[in-house]
């Protein structure tokens, strides 16, 4: 931003003084935000692991550390909470109707905003505040090949056939729109969220080759390596008693030997997929040093959840995922040893499924000494303020199209300076049965709405000593804040907030790896089926090949890959058995590609129900609303299911009256972005 020269007058009399001297520049720092997706406590040097990680390390080393830095154990809610200040439900969820983004915020206050990478939320970025935007709008994809998600500032984009690795093009365009805002004379802001290293696990070649071999060891060796390296660091104190192998991860010394081998390929992608992603931030930093930026420029680096520990594919030997065709599932024993020295796994609200790496670097404005570590609790509601007063700006208490909700956030700038926050409200920690409450050194955590328990974590911090029978006044009290605050500030819907039951010990999962596995196609476990039985008769409306059925007030006919409705009456719509389908637990997204016409006066709006058990039928369950157009016009109708269970039925409404639509390329997507199932069925 170059110094102009400002010409100001003062007329006095008939006398004109002509003053000229420089206009000074905006001095804001510029922002980058980074979020990795489903990184471990310990995957980065500089927290412990053995991964080569030299760029982010260097972040680390000349600026400052979090030691307790929180996110909400899962994807999407993370990225509603770093976006908006708010806790997920309280901000709208997916759809963000009572928040506004930071995009939206510094937007406003004249910065340049961009993003690049993964979305998982409604619409596009492009629609809250983004002005420049390349990624994925799903939950996850293929590194290699993508899906249909991708967008560029608004518009389709086709992925390459070759070529082409996510992590690599979210800083190729995150590059590309840095040079765009230098040419506006604006400070800026960029978003960055990496899908790594989210699964399905997929490493250049280069990079795989690079760690094969480093984990034979095994999973026990790596770990205790990991905590000695988090003790020598600071990270962790010396004195800390790390949380033990859990009864379901065996050791690594008992597993068959195609077991470890298989094991050891898995964390060596892993590996591979990290270390890109730290060779990518090096090319970011790289050229904000060559643009002389780097100075007063605010990175923060963040995850969105702890170590994934879901294993959702058979296992494959002897194979190596460096190509579309091939990848890996997550693994449940090194998602142990990634978050070490903690507990439990994503999704979980236990400190390791929320404790986050963050990394603060601001050379210009960070008045702490270069690496230090910040041991105050902090979570990802209080980006959004913080950002807000780098920029000089305040949050808006009011936005057109939206009712917005209080931030909950607070802004981290004192830490920042070297100071203590004055006040921190506890931390809210809940996502679908997993619950968790942070109030100063203690801390209330339930395992998928099981009995509550509680920790002192300033001197247990991997929740060890569980003091729920040796204090109940606390446990109670922690209790009652936890559901205040669930239904004021959260705002979290009745059955988010019943009562806990009887705890079942030791805690299982049934997407934990089965180590008990004879074979590799045992390896994943097997997710129950409930096949469901339709008694009634057949209709002229109903497609059983495809497991369509239209609902009352409603013709269906199927051409091609569309469902052409036509309604005559009130609550039109086609309704989805999937109980007798094999699905993966949630959550999901439906797509599809939409034309609709009602004869009614306005829009026709759209609505989707499901069920996440076999015996509840719809139009029981839960439900999502949608924005759809009168229009001949094709829509893309993107719809977030964040659900942790298995959806059993499903039934899409489009309209409350006459009118006719046609549903194209109708598709049930995974976490991972590919496609579950797809409709009409051959």
């Amino acid at each position: 931003m170059t110094n102009l020269l400002k010409i100001t007058t003062w007329c006095m009399g008939f006398i004109c003084i002509v003053s000229v001297r420089p206009c000074i520049a905006d001095e804001r720092p510029n922002i980058v935000v980074m979020m990795v997706d489903d990184l471990g406590f310990s995957d980065i040097g500089c927290y412990g692991s053995e991964i080569e990680t030299p760029n982010l390390d260097a972040l680390a080393r000349n600026g400052a550390r979090f030691s307790q830095f929180y996110n909400t154990a899962k994807c999407h809610s993370s990225r509603v909470c770093l976006l908006s200040g708010q806790y997920c439900i309280a901000a709208g969820d997916t759809s963000l109707s009572h928040a506004v983004t930071s995009a939206e915020v510094l937007g406003d206050a004249g910065y340049f905003t961009a993003m690049t990478g993964k979305w998982h939320l409604d619409q596009q970025p492009t629609d809250f505040g983004f002005q420049r935007y390349f990624g994925h709008l799903s939950g996850a994809c293929n590194y290699f090949s993508g899906d249909n998600t991708f967008r560029l500032n608004g518009e389709p984009w086709q992925v390459p056939s070759d070529g082409f690795y996510t992590t690599v093009a979210n800083v190729d365009y995150g590059l590309k729109f840095l040079d765009e805002a230098r040419t506006t004379g604006k400070p800026w802001y960029l978003y960055v969220a990496f899908n790594a290293p989210h699964a399905p696990l997929h490493a250049l070649p280069e990079d795989y080759k690079k760690y094969q071999g480093q984990y034979d060891q095994g999973w026990d060796a790596v770990r205790d390596a990991r905590i000695a390296k988090q003790k020598r660091l600071g990270v962790l104190p010396e004195s800390l008693e790390p949380s033990p192998r859990p009864e379901h991860i065996p050791a690594w010394n008992d597993l068959e030997q195609w077991k470890r081998d298989y094991e050891a390929n898995r964390m060596t992608t892993l590996a591979a997929m990290i270390d890109r992603v730290d060779q990518e931030v090096g090319r970011l930093v790289a050229d904000l040093k060559k643009n002389n930026e780097l100075e007063n420029t605010f990175i923060l680096f963040v995850s969105d959840n702890g170590a994934c520990p879901y294993d959702r594919k058979p296992a494959r030997l002897d194979v190596e995922p460096t190509s579309a065709n091939v990848s890996f599932g997550d693994s449940t024993g090194w998602a142990w040893a990634r978050n070490s020295p903690f507990r439990y796994y994503k999704q979980n609200q236990f400190e390791g499924g929320i404790s986050t790496p963050a990394i603060v670097h601001w050379p210009a404005g960070l008045k702490l000494d270069s690496d230090s570590i910040i041991k105050q609790p902090a979570h990802l509601i209080d980006v959004l303020p913080t950002l807000a007063d780098l920029a000089e700006t305040e949050i808006p208490e009011s936005r057109q199209g939206r009712t917005l909700r209080p931030v909950s956030g607070v802004s981290l700038e004192p830490l920042l300076r070297g100071e203590p926050l004055e006040s921190r409200p506890p931390i809210h920690l809940m996502f679908a049965d997993d619950r968790g409450l942070r109030d100063g050194d203690w801390k209330l955590v339930s395992f998928q709405r099981e009995a509550w328990e509680l920790y002192n974590v300033a001197e247990d911090r991997c929740e060890l000593n569980n003091l729920a029978d040796q204090q109940p006044e606390r446990l109670n009290q922690m209790i009652a804040m936890w559901h205040e605050m669930a239904e004021n500030v959260v705002h979290a819907p009745a059955k988010a907030r019943a009562p806990v039951k009887e705890a079942s010990l030791p805690h299982r999962h049934r997407e934990w790896t089965n180590f008990d596995a004879d074979t590799p196609e045992q390896y994943q476990k097997k997710k129950p089926t409930n096949a469901g039985s339709n008694k009634k008769g057949k209709s002229a409306n109903s497609h059983p090949a495809n497991h369509i059925r239209a609902r009352k007030n409603t013709k269906l006919n199927i051409a091609g890959n569309e469902l052409r409705l036509q309604f005559t009456g009130e609550d039109p719509g086609i309704a989805i058995d999937l109980r007798n389908k094999q699905l993966p637990n949630g959550p999901y997204q439906i797509t599809f590609k939409l034309r609709a016409r009602s004869e009614t006066q306005g829009n026709p709006s759209g609505e989707v129900f499901y069920t996440t058990d076999a015996k509840t039928t719809l139009p029981n369950g839960s439900n999502i609303r949608f924005a759809t157009e009168s229009s001949d016009a094709w829509q893309w109708v993107q719809i977030p299911i964040a659900v942790s269970k298995r959806i059993h039925q499903l039934r899409i409404d489009i309209g409350d009256g006459p009118g006719t639509a046609t549903i194209a390329d109708l598709q049930l997507l995974g976490e991972d972005g590919k496609t579950l199932l797809s409709w009409p069925q051959p």
